[in-house]
């Protein structure tokens, strides 16, 4: 494989990949942030209005639920984590490629295109151990839904 096929065929493609994941991780993180606060930013003003409508007590309580199960799976999901990491995987490697092009060390000498494809690659297997360990943790950790809520409440990464 010479270096314009690897760029197209490789390293193009894994930016475009992370780039798409990043920014779907991302969307779906904020829009379920977004109702979260939402959600806790109503129960005060709804809770006002509880002497003058009997029914407010059960909005209240489903958007309390609704808090608990958007704050639940926003650990268990992980998206604001594969946003930022798939981001800066993406950003990583359009550096790389960057560097290659200009000719910048370490991407200077007589054997650029194989020094590219070792750091490339190495980004990515990096990248790939880093997703399996999280997931063998993720399947290790006891299920516990309120220590995941109460984790992620708290937790400005969550």
């Amino acid at each position: 494989m010479n270096p314009e096929e690897y760029i197209e065929q490789r390293l193009d493609d894994q930016i475009d990949w992370y780039d798409a994941k990043s920014g779907r991780a991302q969307r779906r993180f904020k829009w379920m942030r977004g109702l979260e606060i939402g959600a806790a930013a109503a129960i005060p003003l709804l809770a006002v209005y509880e002497p003058i409508w009997t029914q407010a007590n059960l909005l209240v309580a489903g958007l309390g639920a609704a808090i608990a199960v958007l704050a639940g799976l926003l650990g268990v999901l992980r998206y604001q984590e594969i946003w930022v990491e798939y981001r800066t995987v993406c950003e990583t490697l359009k550096h790389e490629k960057f560097f290659y092009l200009t000719r910048t060390p370490p991407y200077d000498g007589e054997n650029a295109f194989q020094v590219l494809v070792q750091r490339v690659e190495a980004v990515i297997s990096t990248e790939n151990s880093a997703w399996a360990q999280q997931t063998r943790e993720n399947l290790a950790a006891p299920s516990d839904p309120s220590a995941e809520a109460g984790d992620t409440a708290g937790n400005a990464n969550g």
